[in-house]
């Protein structure tokens, strides 16, 4: 049986983890998401919270509240800056998690990881401005507009900083996925339908 995974990618407040963790659902897959930190800090002993914050929302962040220094420590991270060790790491983990099959991944740049397996389907999920703010304010209504406008910016720019550093890509450039789909356009609950029609032809 081929081992056939779809990774999700998406901008801030499209839902496309919403869609992502649906689909799983139906499809009676794995679901990594938040679980694939868990399994990063398993790997290196790291704190989940710090692993998150070196991750996809925070290139460039100050590891002295860790009180780690810039540069790994000799024979603890090989030498390597704790973005890059932590990168290798969940690259991994993303690999194992792939061999097993069975499964849709959201975020961590599954979809680079994985660019050589034939049966993954790499998938961009994007939105609206106005529309990713308002499903954001539905999800959060006691968040004022204005930080949740902020904290969407803050992420893009993360993520598209993330996804160059260690990559070398632009983020959501269409050619480096198999298929995007805009969720202003075509809704949460179709989007979900189009994954499942595509997964079923994986």
């Amino acid at each position: 049986m081929e081992k056939r995974i779809i990774t999700v990618s998406r901008e801030f407040g499209s839902g496309g983890r919403s869609v992502g963790k649906a689909l799983a659902k139906r499809l009676g897959w794995k679901y990594y998401d938040k679980e694939l930190v868990k399994a990063v800090a398993e790997k290196t002993g790291f704190d989940p919270r710090f692993i998150e914050e070196r991750g996809e929302f925070s290139v460039g962040k100050s590891l002295l509240s860790y009180a780690l220094a810039g540069q790994g420590m000799p024979g603890v991270m090989n030498g390597m800056s704790a973005s890059d060790f932590l990168w290798c790491m969940q690259r991994e983990v993303i690999l194992k998690l792939a061999e097993e099959g069975g499964c849709v991944i959201v975020g961590r740049c599954a979809d680079y990881i994985l660019r050589e397996f034939d049966h993954c389907l790499r998938v961009f999920v994007h939105a609206d401005r106005n529309w990713r703010l308002l499903h954001m304010r539905k999800l959060m209504p006691d968040t004022p507009f204005e930080q949740l406008e902020a904290d969407m910016d803050s992420a893009d720019r993360a993520r598209r900083s993330y996804c160059k550093q260690h990559t070398g890509q632009i983020y959501g450039d269409s050619r480096n996925y198999d298929l995007t789909l805009c969720t202003s356009k075509l809704g949460l609950d179709k989007a979900e339908e189009i994954l499942l029609c595509a997964a079923k032809n994986l």
